[in-house]
């Protein structure tokens, strides 16, 4: 197994920066997640790994090699693709077995590491059918027995989930993080789908615009998140974000959003002045965070319901501040109407504070 580093990467398409500068180090054996948007950059930085585009700059080590230069045959890494891509002529045999032969291993040999793969995927009955005879989820196991069987230092994988359905996506999930822990072979994982990354990686790089926003462990990611894209990308429904004015009164901060006034917990003004207590900012609340009652509470506020939406397990409540809709969750069935009258309270001890202008963190 090899640890994969990537120093100052950049890469241009004519006048596009599609990757600007991205640094990071996978470790040996980790589950490393390239997570954004469409257009981020995730699958070129992968692809330039792979060795399927050049780097305009920067430096990419395999191991302790230098890679920049080496064909994708020599660079002992594996690539399953978002549509698997399978020889449709071949059996899955055949198709498992095809790099191997390409490298012209010993047909025993060949054989018994083909066989060897099917059990660990639990394909061992369909060594003999088409790729067309395959479900979704089958072809996805077949697409990584082909890149299991050549036992390389480092997989590489472009949203191989995206084409199952909800319930089959959810399951392989489970499966390829056992089977990453089980091989313990460095992986590097693209997808746009955070609950994918929150719940496979060991440390998540999110990307945007073609630069990485945070790397971390997605607990930090989703509790201290680095800046305002982090904090919306991660989390469902997404973080509800709310201008305000930051005022001092009496060595407190007071938080102004127009429609309500709140003090700041004490232990947020040490952040706060370190950053030099900007005026306005942005505050950061989870849907989760927010208390809906149909009674009035301490600290709460009045607010008109703009639509639920029922859940089963838990119902999410829009309702307006301003002009803006916020989200709340509210475990189990919560029943209202639009433009009912329902009481917010915020937990402020869990909000986030950003910088306006920059939209970097400072609580």
């Amino acid at each position: 197994m090899a640890r994969v580093a990537a120093k100052d990467l950049v890469k241009r398409f004519g006048k596009v920066l599609a990757v600007d500068h991205v640094n990071f180090e996978a470790r040996d054996g980790e589950f490393l997640v390239l997570l954004g948007p469409s257009g981020c950059g995730k699958t070129t930085t992968l692809r330039m790994i792979a060795g399927l585009e050049t780097p305009d700059e920067g430096e990419i080590y395999i191991g302790e090699k230098l890679v920049n230069d080496l064909p994708p045959k020599d660079r002992d890494v594996a690539m399953v693709f978002q549509n698997y891509a399978l020889y449709p002529h071949m059996k899955v045999y055949d198709n498992i077995a095809f790099p191997l032969r390409v490298r012209k291993v010993p047909k025993d040999e060949i054989d018994q590491r083909v066989r060897e793969v099917a059990k660990l995927l639990r394909i061992e009955d369909l060594l003999d059918r088409y790729p067309r005879q395959l479900s979704g989820g089958q072809q996805q196991r077949v697409a990584l027995g082909r890149a299991l069987v050549r036992k390389p230092q480092v997989f590489l994988m472009d949203e191989p989930l995206s084409n199952l359905d909800a319930k089959l996506r959810v399951y392989m999930r489970a499966e390829l993080k056992r089977l990453q822990r089980e091989l313990g072979i460095t992986t590097i994982y693209v997808t746009h789908d955070q609950a994918e990354a929150m719940t496979m990686a060991d440390r998540v790089a999110v990307m945007n615009e073609g630069k990485i926003m945070q790397l971390a462990e997605p607990a930090e990611l989703y509790y201290k998140p680095a800046n305002t894209f982090v904090a919306g990308f991660i989390g469902a429904p997404a973080m509800n974000f709310i201008e305000a004015s930051l005022v001092k009164r009496d060595g407190e901060y007071v938080l102004d959003t127009g429609v309500f006034k709140v003090p700041l917990p004490k232990d947020f003004v040490q952040f706060i002045e370190e950053a030099g207590a900007p005026s306005e900012v942005i505050l950061g609340i989870r849907p989760e965070h927010i208390e809906i009652s149909r009674e009035k509470t301490p600290e709460g506020f009045e607010v008109e319901v703009f639509v639920t939406e029922p859940l089963g397990s838990e119902t999410i409540i829009d309702f307006r501040h301003g002009d803006a809709i916020v989200k709340a969750k509210y475990p189990g069935l919560f029943e209202a109407r639009h433009g009912d009258k329902v009481w917010v309270r915020f937990k402020m001890k869990e909000a986030h504070i950003f910088d306006k202008k920059t939209g970097k963190a400072i609580v």
